[in-house]
């Protein structure tokens, strides 16, 4: 029993459709002793998962199962994607991930391919940095004059900055990017790396800046955030 335990491996190491084929041999074996329901938890599928695979195998033939197997592949390419990294995505993240790989899934697709293989992307907390914000929100702030309009000013006249979250180590402790992109251009300028949200950090980025970029950076330029704390304290 425990050598049969140990046989399987984790979804994200091993694809779908192996998984299902190694339940089946074991199913099928003279002195298998596991339940469907056993072996699917331990190997990370589920029941009606394996079932519409097991019927699907059945008749390879039939247009059914042609789709069924396409959807069964486009899947893997989804879980794929999923757990890239080490953390979990939605559905935009999976969309990103797909095309980093070359692969061109639409929306509706990925929505309707997760919930057929029962894949459930986690509820995304509140962003820190705006919760942050709105508890310290000042009349700093500004009016929005780009309207997103970012490439259109030539370089060195709209600087986009932000802070965004990077995950390390097998315990996913979390680091903190500050970044400034020329928006015409979309070089990154400076960043600077923290392991905390104080302010600092932020404006050692601003200060970077114009360390090594003040000849090319226009005195009217415009600087583009979301107004966070970060931004406007």
């Amino acid at each position: 029993m425990y050598q049969q335990k140990a046989n399987f491996k984790t979804i994200e190491e091993q694809t779908v459709r192996e998984n299902y084929e190694l339940i089946d041999r074991t199913l099928n074996s003279k002195n298998n002793v596991l339940t469907v329901s056993y072996l699917c938890e331990n190997a990370g599928v589920s029941r009606s998962g394996f079932y519409s695979w097991k019927k699907r195998k059945n008749d390879l033939s039939s247009t059914y199962n042609k789709k069924e197997e396409q959807d069964l592949k486009d899947f893997e390419l989804i879980l794929e994607a999923y757990n890239f990294k080490g953390y979990d995505k939605g559905r935009r993240g999976i969309h990103m991930r797909l095309l980093h790989m070359g692969v061109l899934m639409n929306h509706k697709k990925i929505t309707r391919l997760m919930k057929k293989f029962n894949l459930f992307c986690p509820i995304r907390k509140a962003n820190p940095a705006r919760r942050m914000a709105k508890a310290l929100k000042t009349s700093n702030y500004a009016d929005n004059i780009l309207k997103r309009h970012f490439d259109e000013y030539g370089p060195g006249y709209v600087l986009e900055t932000d802070i965004t979250y990077l995950f390390y180590g097998q315990k996913r402790s979390k680091a903190y990017l500050s970044v400034v992109k020329d928006g015409f251009t979309k070089q990154i300028l400076s960043y600077v790396l923290s392991s905390s949200l104080e302010e600092d950090f932020v404006l050692e980025t601003i200060n970077q800046l114009f360390e090594n970029h003040k000849h090319n950076i226009h005195t009217d330029a415009l600087i583009h955030s979301d107004q966070g704390a970060h931004y406007t304290s």
